[in-house]
């Protein structure tokens, strides 16, 4: 049945689902899985966040007490993010000014720094820019922190999704170590209660759930199962019922 929902969609008015939530809570897996299934465009806005912040580090905007932020500013132009998908596992990966950066950014001296660049209005405002123009013919899926409420606040499906810190810090370390990236429990989940509180605090687009979205605890959920649950979320709104 659903191969035959899936084979009329391009009779189907394309839509725009919005996954927001906190770090490291399975966002990203079930937004790629539901896009490879329905042939949308996946964009994951913490990729970008994340480049910046190793574009950043590389040009030695960062330091360990502050950061550059008219240097970094004045090169935001420069900075240009894209997204291809890796037709082997049909994965959506990170470019940064055309290299491919998908496993750098995931590294842990990069999440330790995203969210205070995150939270420099200049740098939400250029990305935020190139996040509505990623959406302007619909049939898209993005991820992040404020696409519900600031990137697409019209958008049709939104999604917010939680789960308790140590359970995504759990999910994160099996996903580093899945990658050959050393890091530890530890390191892990105060990086998760620090970025928490970093995107809920910041003045400038904090981390907050839309009136109208959809809460998806999955701290018990297995990933076959929040794929299937928001498949199911996806076809309610667009009438598959």
């Amino acid at each position: 049945m659903n191969d035959k929902r899936l084979n009329k969609k391009e009779t189907v008015k394309k839509i725009i689902v919005a996954i927001d939530g906190y770090s490291s809570n399975g966002k990203s897996t079930m937004a790629k899985e539901l896009a490879c299934k329905i042939g949308y465009a996946y964009i994951d806005t913490g990729a970008m966040y994340r480049a910046v912040t190793l574009y950043a580090l590389r040009r030695g905007f960062l330091t360990e007490r502050e950061t550059s932020k008219t240097a970094l500013e004045k090169v935001m132009c420069d900075i240009h993010i894209s997204f291809r998908v890796n037709p082997l596992i049909c994965i959506t990966e990170t470019y940064l000014n055309g290299e491919n950066v998908e496993d750098e950014i995931r590294r842990m001296e990069v999440a330790n720094r995203v969210s205070s660049i995150a939270a420099l209005p200049f740098v939400r405002a250029s990305l935020v820019k190139q996040q509505r123009r990623m959406g302007e013919e619909r049939g898209l899926i993005m991820d992040g922190r404020d696409i519900g409420t600031v990137v697409f606040p019209d958008a049709e499906l939104k999604i917010f999704v939680t789960a308790t810190p140590e359970v995504r810090a759990r999910r994160r370390l099996d996903e580093l170590k899945a990658k050959g990236i050393p890091a530890s429990m530890k390191e892990i989940l105060e990086n998760i209660k620090s970025r928490d509180y970093q995107d809920m605090t910041r003045d400038v687009s904090p981390l907050r759930k839309a009136d109208d979205a959809i809460v998806l605890d999955n701290t018990e959920m297995t990933i076959p199962q929040q794929n299937e649950w928001l498949f199911e979320q996806y076809n309610r709104v667009t009438g598959h019922d």
